[in-house]
């Protein structure tokens, strides 16, 4: 009998064993996951804290920072790529040259095209040349009408010192009308350079001089529509 009670009480201590033993080990796991969520958060946290710390920066650079970026560092690897040439005692212009394809060549001579050179009015001796190059550029040869005067003219087609074809050359109507549609266009973009505008002398006068005119204009067009009442009642002489 004692033998077999003996044996009882080991068999209890050894569960009580196995169960502490196994809620020990599930307290060092939540543990262990408790201190991995803690780690995460703190990690996102600092990320959080370092993305809105870029965020505001970015906020604060001028709004062209990344063309002056782009422009920055394109002008650093032009300068080193000036010095490389310089040290292997090579041209840096044909380098740069060979580096181009004849597709970006086309497009950027089509870009120099299309660039306006009026730089607006410098001078009239710069006008007259750019209204020169303007016309000479609507020029269409007609090569009928260059063979038949050069048969007409003969050796005075090509004048010397003593040709004289003065007042022998007659126009055409058509090239007469293509004068006189050009000059027709010449004078209504003309007309619209300087555009006054009417005077009307009904408006009421409000104003001192041309600038409080101006200022007063403005503010009509802006503050008018709430302003109305009032005028009106300004006129009337029944304003409170």
């Amino acid at each position: 009998m004692a033998s077999s009670g003996e044996e009882s009480t080991n068999v209890t201590a050894t569960e009580e064993e196995a169960t502490e033993s196994a809620a020990s080990q599930k307290r060092e796991a939540r543990l262990r996951k408790f201190r991995e969520l803690h780690f995460k958060r703190n990690e996102a946290r600092k990320l959080n804290h370092q993305e809105v710390v870029e965020e505001d920066k970015r906020l604060k650079l001028p709004a062209n920072w990344e063309a002056k970026k782009a422009r920055l560092e394109w002008e650093l690897a032009e300068d080193q790529k000036k010095k490389d040439c310089a040290a292997r005692g090579e041209d840096y212009d044909r380098v740069k040259l060979l580096e181009i394809t004849a597709d970006d060549a086309e497009r950027w001579e089509r870009k120099k095209k299309k660039k306006n050179p009026d730089t607006g009015f410098a001078g009239y001796a710069e006008a007259q040349l750019r209204q020169y190059q303007r016309l000479t550029k609507q020029i269409r040869p007609d090569m009928e009408s260059y063979e038949r005067q050069r048969e007409d003219c003969g050796e005075d087609f090509h004048p010397t010192s003593n040709s004289l074809i003065h007042g022998t050359h007659v126009p055409t109507k058509e090239g007469i009308d293509r004068m006189v549609e050009d000059v027709e266009k010449q004078i209504e973009k003309r007309a619209k350079y300087s555009r006054r505008r009417a005077y009307n002398d009904d408006a009421d006068i409000d104003y001192i001089n041309e600038r409080n005119a101006k200022f007063n204009k403005k503010a009509e067009r802006f503050y008018g529509k709430y302003t109305a009442e009032i005028k009106q009642n300004l006129e009337r002489g029944t304003a409170v």
